[in-house]
């Protein structure tokens, strides 16, 4: 190996298979303690009646979709702190890393300021009752409140993901996930006789685990963050052009956002729909979208993995190495997601069960995932492609390619079968919208590594 070689990044040199396994499984597991909270969440939430379940059904998909605008900053960062040490810069990497943070900090202040005015709009735009509305409020003030937090784990974790820290970043994950998972039944339903009793705050206490949950995942962050190379050194941003970081970041972020966000917007706008077929369908839609979260889990790690490991190479002009990324993640996307569906669709009343007792909500719960389960595979192509297309700068061509699906694809099959069909058309369309996406993702990619430009370009 010559000197070149040896200060390149280390995923720019070795096996591509290899770097896939060590980035995605540390990253799974991350993916899997994050969506666990979901998961907990429901769970516990259940415990205290169908009301509260409904209520969570309605703030899930808002709540992912806050997420996502966090995860889009998140996927900015990474994308210029890759592309920068594929480069050989590690100074401008430092630069970038350490304004990202404080990037991300300030625009999690913004966003949940934006959530806390826009609870009582958002919830009747989507349809949500009357009498769900203060069981809706109890929970999104106080996630509202906490949710720079939330934002400031995705500047962290953007800098790790950068630099292929994989390990790391679930290791934050998972201590989110464990406060959270510990503390929810606890501050849900409360320790009847212990601790002299204490009640709980019912639906608002998941909130609070969340956010307990996020402030422990930032000092876990902060800590291990220091064991890398590139430390927080906030002292870095007086040498910073803070607009040319900006700028380079959002150029990558504020597409991954909005195309991020747009998901779960067609998710929001189909729980509205849902909500036309009563209370079980969208209790029912709710808590299977909640499995269904978890059980793409591998999905999701690699899709987030796949952006080291292809902005890396590409910003190091190694377009070969980036290519056979993508030929390996998109047969396991495949592989993966047939599986799954076939076990999903199955088993699906024997899953419900676990969630509620509810016959209307059981018969909702598997009907879904009888029909949407066969579109996994082609979200994970989606999602996938959409990281390819973010760790190359191309991040544009990701939004075309999510408002597309949703707007031209999800939502039309939903509005003209729905009539007919009841709620097994929202599920239908669902499936649609994954179908369309896969198309699109493999090629929008072919045509991405057909003309690759050279490293300079993907600055």
């Amino acid at each position: 190996m010559n000197a070149r070689e040896q200060s390149l990044p280390r995923l720019v040199n070795g096996s591509i298979p290899g770097h896939l396994v060590s980035q995605t499984l540390p990253a799974v597991i991350g993916v899997a303690a994050i969506m666990s909270i979901g998961i907990v969440d429901a769970y516990f939430i259940g415990q205290l009646g169908s009301a509260p379940l409904a209520a969570i059904s309605f703030i899930f998909p808002v709540a992912v979709a806050s997420t996502s605008l966090g995860v889009g900053v998140m996927v900015g960062i990474n994308s210029v702190v890759a592309r920068a040490l594929g480069e050989g810069d590690p100074a401008k990497a430092a630069r970038r890393a350490n304004f990202g943070i404080v990037f991300a900090t300030l625009v999690g202040m913004l966003m949940g300021l934006s959530l806390w005015l826009a609870i009582d709009p958002i919830f009747t735009a989507m349809n949500a009752p009357a009498e769900l509305m203060p069981l809706i409020r109890a929970y999104m003030t106080p996630y509202a409140c906490g949710f720079p937090l939330s934002l400031a784990i995705m500047g962290f974790n953007g800098v790790l993901r950068g630099q292929g820290e994989a390990k790391r970043t679930s290791t934050v994950s998972i201590a989110y996930a464990a406060a959270n998972c510990a503390l929810n039944p606890i501050l849900v339903t409360g320790t009847p006789g212990m601790l002299g009793g204490f009640a709980g705050f019912g639906i608002a206490g998941s909130a609070y685990a969340t956010v307990i949950g996020w402030g422990l995942g930032v000092l876990v962050a902060m800590l291990l963050l220091r064991g890398t190379s590139l430390p927080l050194n906030l002292a870095l941003l007086k040498d910073c052009n803070l607009i040319e970081q900006a700028r380079a970041i959002t150029r990558v972020g504020l597409p991954a956002a909005f195309s991020n966000a747009i998901n779960p917007l067609g998710l929001s706008i189909l729980t509205a729909l849902v909500a036309l077929e009563g209370k079980a369908a969208v209790a029912g839609f709710g808590a299977a979208g909640r499995l269904q979260s978890f059980v793409i889990v591998p999905l999701l790690g690699l899709s987030g993995a796949i952006g080291a490991i292809v902005g890396q190479n590409w910003g190091a002009g190694r377009y070969d190495r980036a290519r056979e990324a993508a030929l390996y993640a998109a047969g396991f996307c495949v592989i993966w997601g047939l599986g799954v569906a076939l076990a999903m669709a199955a088993f699906g009343e024997r899953f419900a069960q676990a969630f509620t007792n509810d016959r209307a909500v059981v018969a909702q719960f598997a009907l879904y995932l009888k029909i949407a389960a066969w579109g996994y595979a082609g979200f994970g192509l989606l999602i996938v492609g959409n990281g390819i297309m973010n760790a190359v700068d191309r991040a544009g061509l990701a939004l075309m390619q999510s408002v597309a699906r949703v707007f031209l694809v999800m939502l039309p099959v939903a509005l003209l079968l729905q009539p007919g069909m009841g709620s097994a058309a929202i599920y239908a369309a669902e499936l649609a919208a994954n179908l369309f996406g896969a198309v699109s993702a493999l090629v929008l990619v072919r045509h991405i590594f057909l003309k690759p430009q050279p490293a300079w370009a993907a600055r």
